[in-house]
């Protein structure tokens, strides 16, 4: 979905709110006081006033907040590096620290194994004890009960 269409769905969003409001508000305004009906008009035109002196301020280039089909909020425009990098950061220590966990995990493998060689290479027996089925066996009968 291209910004367009997105602006133009928002816009006609917006319009079907605004005329929902007035078509509930309508039948209680002939219920209010004269200078109450005359305060709303003069702040409605003030506010209409405002948004378009707003509108006329605003640059061209200016960052534009738009919402995405999924409900993400998105911020258009002109992002300078950093606040790229800024954005960028948090899946960096994401990828650091993945990285750092599995070095450790790989680390104290390779530091188990080695304990393991150790005890084996420097036992008595030959390391081709352990596979006979016979030493097994007499492991199992010798042990102490």
């Amino acid at each position: 979905m291209n910004y367009a269409s997105h602006t133009a769905e928002h816009h006609a969003l917006e319009m079907r709110i605004a005329a929902r409001l007035v078509s509930a508000l309508s039948p209680s305004l002939q219920t209010l006081p004269h200078d109450v009906t005359e305060r709303l008009r003069f702040a409605r035109e003030q506010a209409v006033s405002a948004a378009r002196l707003q509108r006329l301020a605003t640059p061209a280039g200016a960052q534009v907040a738009a919402v995405t089909s999924s409900g993400a909020a998105v911020l258009g425009g002109m992002a300078s590096w950093w606040q790229r990098a800024a954005g960028a950061l948090p899946l960096l220590v994401l990828v650091a620290g993945l990285v750092a966990i599995d070095n450790r995990t790989t680390r104290e493998q390779v530091v188990a194994a080695a304990e393991i060689d150790t005890q084996l290479l420097s036992d008595q027996l030959p390391p081709a004890a352990y596979s006979d089925p016979g030493f097994a066996e007499f492991l199992r009968s010798s042990a102490p009960p």
